[in-house]
């Protein structure tokens, strides 16, 4: 195993689709204790692609990608690369006023959709708000992650159809929900598994220590999938746990394992490998994405006051999407054609996506006063009346002029 320093075709289910139901009853050889007074090692992880597109062997997972075509490459490179235009034009349209605010998922492209496309169609995904990639692997409109941002919605699509929940902005309560979700999958006998997104920082959360103490003791089907970034916001890693973050799992009782999160590869491999353990009946793991936040924490943060270029500079050059591209070439997978093909596709999707936003209707402005209580309440009712006085202002405004 190599281990790394910490110095608009319709989106469609491929290279992960066929995670098995026979699981493992071992513990990832990756997990190494801590040493010395509140430091550690640092961990191996697991890697499968390095920054420089060399296949490299690894006797525990290399199972789980024995089966990768080139197609089926081509098709994670594809994924990649449209998600990172859409997540581009996403950013430009909150810089030109279209959306309130705005989430990148810069550089954590191989996290998502490595594990989104390990998922089989009956998993159930609990997101964050960062989970644009694996939205795209769920078939999920990207037009709907918008009405969202921009204040049009409250999510913009059905969680049932495509078995992927609504964004969640508190910070790590998704965990509890996809707890209890796979808890209940347990009860109905189904071999489905489910999955959560969430953040280095999120992992501080109170609600994700008791998800990982009901999981655990429930043995609930569910993956817990961390994409640690470094950054939560302007706070580093080291600032909120003495060791690495997979290797807190051993205190409730589960396996954790630390992945390359910019090797699609190896988080295609790791994801199915613990889905395979959850649908066996072997309870909950926790994935440990080590990769980076290439741009800001969202739009309305500046990443420049806490960090450095160097830092920056050091991680762009282990880009997933740059990684795999060098694969494809050595490997002879992909022609320039592929690639020029890619392109077009890329900057219609950001065509699609930038005319949608801005034909998207206004809401009706009273809704947010429905279903605040069962029956009618004084107080609602006069929170109403204020406000249509205050939207009347702008209209006798507009008709004196």
């Amino acid at each position: 195993m190599t281990v790394e320093s910490t110095a608009a075709r319709t989106p469609r289910r491929s290279a992960g689709n066929k995670a098995g139901t026979t699981g493992t009853k071992r513990t990832t050889s990756t997990t190494k204790k801590a040493t010395g007074a509140g430091k550690s090692a640092e961990p191996a992880l697991v890697q499968l692609l390095t920054p420089e597109g060399k296949r490299v062997k690894n006797a525990e997972f290399d199972k789980y990608v024995a089966d990768i075509t080139a197609e089926d490459l081509r098709g994670l490179y594809r994924d990649m690369v449209l998600t990172r235009r859409f997540d581009a034009e996403a950013t430009a349209l909150q810089r030109q006023g279209e959306l309130g605010l705005w989430a990148s998922l810069l550089g954590q492209e191989a996290a998502q959709i490595g594990s989104g496309r390990a998922l089989r169609d009956d998993d159930y995904v609990f997101p964050t708000y960062r989970e644009h990639g694996v939205a795209w692997c769920r078939g999920v409109d990207p037009t709907n992650l918008l009405g969202m941002f921009r204040g049009v919605n409250n999510g913009g699509w059905d969680p049932n159809s495509n078995n992927f929940h609504l964004y969640t902005i508190v910070i790590g309560s998704q965990t509890l929900h996809a707890t209890g979700y796979a808890m209940g999958i347990t009860k109905d006998g189904a071999d489905s598994a489910v999955i959560a997104y969430f953040g280095d920082g999120a992992s501080s959360q109170g609600d994700v220590a008791e998800a990982f103490t009901f999981s655990a003791v429930y043995n609930a089907p569910v993956v817990f999938f961390c994409q640690n970034n470094q950054w939560a916001i302007s706070e580093p890693t080291e600032k909120q746990s003495r060791v690495p973050l997979y290797q807190r799992a051993q205190g409730y009782g589960f396996p954790g394992v630390r992945v390359d999160g910019n090797d699609v590869l190896a988080n295609l491999a790791v994801t199915k490998w613990a889905l395979e353990r959850a649908r066996a009946g072997e309870g909950p793991t926790l994935v440990e994405a080590f990769t980076y936040r290439m741009g800001a924490h969202t739009t309305s943060d500046d990443p420049t006051r806490y960090r450095t270029d160097d830092e920056r500079i050091a991680w762009e050059a282990k880009d997933p999407i740059l990684r795999l591209r060098r694969h494809l070439e050595a490997a002879n997978h992909a022609d320039e054609g592929f690639f020029a093909e890619l392109e077009t596709e890329s900057e219609a999707l950001g065509k699609r996506v930038r005319e949608a936003v801005r034909a998207m209707p206004d809401p009706d402005h009273f809704a947010i006063f429905e279903n605040v209580y069962a029956d009618g309440h004084a107080l609602v009712d006069e929170e109403r009346a204020q406000f249509a006085a205050y939207q009347a202002s702008f209209a006798d405004e507009d008709g004196g002029k």
